[in-house]
C-alpha cells in the first residue's frame, strides 16, 4: 500500500500563482476595455423610441403614446419608470443621430466646408430596411378620421397633451423681447441662479481663468441635470459646451444626418417634436397650401427644395395635387441637400427621391426627381434642370442658417444661394428662418443670446411633455444639447449654426434682388386658430409686416414669408 502524499498549496510567492494572477488581471483589464469601447456614450436621438401618436399599425406595440390621433383624445399615459432607471437605448458603436461619436462630439459638421473632413473616419452605411409605409401615412398624409378632411398628422400636429396642466402660472412673459425670467432653484434652502451661473461661467471662459471656471462648472453640476426641469437641462448642456470650448475641443457637426439610421427611426423622433410644438406643422401647412393657391392652373410645377432632407413635407402636397380640379400636373421636385460624409454623399437625398416616387405612383401624379448634394454656393444654374415652360417654386425652409456667411468668407456664401435662386426666377421663394440672434463673432454677446433662445426651447418642452419621457430627453440631448454645443463651443467655420433675425434675413433678401409679398391672411388666421385650439396656450403665433412668425411666451422663434424676384 503507498503511503499517503501530503499536498502542499503553493506559496503565494511562486512562480506559477503570480502567473496564474497577472493572467486574470490582464483579462479583467481586456474585458473592462472591451466594455467600454462597445458602451453607447451619447444615444442616438431615434434609437428605439417609440412613437407619440396612438399608431394602430405599423409601430411596436406598447407604445407609449400620449394622444390618440384618430379621435383627438388624450391617452392615459403607461406607468413610467423611475427617473434613474430611464436610459435611452442606443447602437453599440455609440454613434449619435448625426454620426458623432463619443461624448466629446456633441455635433457633427458639413466637412466638405473643411479639408480636414475629408480625413475623418466615417461609420459604415446604414442597410435601410423595407419602410412600413402604414407608418409613414399616418404621419405625412391626410387623415379623414381627423376632424377636418383637409387637416394633416403633421400640419395640424398634437393636442395639448395635458400641457394646459403644466403650463406656468405667470403665463405669457411681458415685453417683446419674450426673454424668460432666470430661474431660482431651492437646493437646501441655498438660491440658485442658474442663469447667472452660466454667463459668469462664460465670462471666466472667455478670460481663460481655468480656476474660476473650474469652480463655477463645479455648483452648476451640481444644480443641473438632464433629468430636470427646463433650466436644469439647459444648464446641463451649456455647461458640457462650456467645457468642451475650455479645453479647446471642437466638436463636429454637420447639418446632413448620417445614413446609418433608418428614415423609420427619423420619422419617430420628427412625431415627438410636432407633438411638442407648431413650428414646423404650421409652417408646412402655410407652404404647401401657398404652392397649391400659386400652382392652381399650372400643367407643370418645378419644386427646388432647398434643404429637402427626408421630404416629411411633400406626401401631402402630393395626396392635394392627385385630387385638383382638371387632373394633377406633373411634378419635377429637385433635392438639394448638403454631401454626407463618405463614398456616397447623395444616398440619404436619393432616398428621399424613390420615397416621393412611391406616393405619385399611389396617387397617379406624374413625376421627376432630380438630386444636387453639394456645397450650395457651388451649385450653377444648369444644375437645376429647369423647363421655362413649367412654374417654378423655390423653397427653403430653416436651413440657410447652415450656410457660412460674410463673417467666414470674403464673398458670403449665403448671398451667394441668394442670388442663385434670383437667376432661377421662380414664380414664389417660400423662406422659413430660425429667428436668432446668436451669430454674432463675439463670443459673450453669442452665448447671452443662445441662452435666452434656448431657454425658451427648453421650457417649451418642460411645458409640454412630461419630464421623465425619453423621446423628450432624447430629443433634448441630441438636438438642442448638440446646437448648443456647436454655438458655445466652436468658431470660424467649425461654427455652422448661424441664424440670423427675420429682420436681417429681409434686409439681406431685399440686397438681393427680392420684394417681399403680401402675407395671406386667410392662411394665417387658419394657423393661428390651429394653434389656439391644438396647442399650448403658451405658444403665439403672430404677424410683423409680411411674416407669419411663431413663438414661445413672447420670444419669435420661428419665422416664415414669401418672396419673388425683382425685375430688371
Amino acid at each position: 500500500m503507498m503511503p499517503l502524499v501530503k499536498t502542499i498549496p503553493p506559496h503565494p510567492c511562486s512562480p506559477i500563482l503570480v502567473s496564474i494572477k497577472m493572467l486574470r488581471a490582464q483579462m479583467i483589464v481586456l474585458n473592462k476595455v472591451a466594455v467600454f469601447e462597445n458602451s453607447p456614450l451619447v444615444p442616438h436621438l431615434f434609437s428605439d423610441i417609440k412613437s407619440v401618436k396612438q399608431i394602430k399599425q405599423g409601430f411596436p406595440s406598447g407604445s407609449n403614446a400620449f394622444f390618440d390621433w384618430e379621435s383627438n383624445q388624450p391617452v392615459p399615459p403607461e406607468p413610467k419608470e423611475t427617473i434613474g432607471e430611464v436610459v435611452p437605448k442606443v447602437p453599440k458603436n455609440g454613434n449619435t443621430l448625426n454620426g458623432s461619436r463619443g461624448q466629446k462630439n456633441h455635433q457633427d459638421r458639413d466637412n466638405d466646408y473643411t479639408e480636414e473632413g475629408r480625413r475623418n473616419k466615417h461609420p459604415a452605411v446604414y442597410v435601410e430596411e423595407p419602410e412600413p409605409t402604414e407608418m409613414f401615412d399616418k404621419v405625412l398624409l391626410f387623415q379623414p378620421t381627423v376632424t377636418s378632411v383637409s387637416r394633416a398628422p403633421h400640419e395640424a400636429a398634437a393636442s395639448q397633451n395635458g400641457g394646459n396642466e403644466k403650463t406656468q402660472k405667470n403665463g405669457r412673459s411681458k415685453g417683446s423681447t419674450g426673454k424668460t425670467t432666470r430661474s431660482r432653484k431651492h437646493v437646501n434652502k441655498e438660491i440658485v441662479d442658474l442663469s447667472t451661473l452660466l454667463t459668469q461661467c462664460a465670462q471666466s471662459v472667455a478670460g481663460n481663468d481655468q480656476m474660476t471656471t473650474t469652480e463655477l462648472l463645479k455648483q452648476i453640476r451640481q444644480h443641473s441635470s438632464p433629468y430636470g426641469d427646463g433650466t436644469e437641462r439647459m444648464a446641463y448642456y451649456f455647461a458640457n459646451a462650456l467645457e468642451a470650448r475650455l479645453a479647446n475641443q471642437t466638436p463636429l457637426y454637420m447639418p446632413v444626418a448620417s445614413n446609418e439610421y433608418s428614415t423609420a427611426e427619423i420619422l419617430k423622433g420628427y412625431q415627438v417634436y410636432i407633438s411638442a410644438s407648431p413650428f414646423k406643422g404650421m409652417s408646412d401647412f402655410y407652404a404647401n397650401r401657398t404652392i397649391l393657391k400659386v400652382a392652381e392652373k399650372a400643367k407643370r410645377l418645378h419644386i427646388i427644395d432647398f434643404g429637402i432632407l427626408y421630404g416629411f413635407q411633400w406626401p401631402c402636397l402630393i395626396q392635394c395635387l392627385s385630387v385638383r380640379p382638371g387632373g394633377p400636373p406633373k411634378l419635377h421636385i429637385t433635392g438639394i441637400e448638403f454631401p454626407q460624409p463618405g463614398f456616397r454623399p447623395a444616398e440619404r437625398v436619393e432616398e428621399t427621391g424613390r420615397r416621393l416616387e412611391n406616393y405619385c405612383k399611389r396617387f397617379n401624379v406624374p413625376f421627376e426627381y432630380n438630386v444636387i448634394a453639394k456645397k450650395w454656393e457651388t451649385i450653377r444654374l444648369e444644375d437645376l434642370k429647369i423647363d421655362r415652360d413649367g412654374l417654378i417654386i423655390v423653397n427653403c425652409m430653416f436651413r440657410l442658417k447652415n450656410i457660412p456667411d460674410e463673417m467666414v468668407a470674403m464673398n458670403s456664401p449665403r448671398d451667394i444661394v441668394l442670388k442663385l435662386i434670383k437667376r432661377i426666377n421662380p414664380e414664389i421663394f417660400i423662406h422659413g428662418v430660425v429667428n436668432g440672434s446668436y451669430n454674432t463673432p463675439f463670443f459673450l454677446s453669442r452665448f447671452k443670446e443662445a441662452l435666452y433662445h434656448f431657454s425658451s426651447l427648453f421650457d417649451m418642452f418642460d411645458a409640454t411633455v412630461p419630464r421623465e419621457d425619453q423621446h423628450r430627453m432624447s430629443y433634448e440631448k441630441a438636438v438642442l444639447g448638440r446646437d448648443a454645443m456647436n454655438v458655445i463651443a466652436c468658431e470660424g467655420l467649425e461654427r455652422a449654426e448661424r441664424p440670423e433675425t427675420y429682420k436681417q434675413w429681409q434686409a439681406r433678401n431685399l440686397r438681393a434682388g427680392f420684394r417681399q409679398l403680401p402675407l395671406n391672411l386667410e392662411l394665417f388666421n387658419e394657423a393661428k386658430r390651429r394653434v389656439k385650439l391644438d396647442f399650448n396656450k403658451n405658444f403665439v403665433i403672430d404677424k410683423d409686416g409680411q411674416w407669419m412668425l411663431q413663438g414661445w411666451k413672447g420670444r419669435i422663434i420661428h419665422a416664415l414669408s414669401c418672396w419673388k424676384p425683382t425685375q430688371e
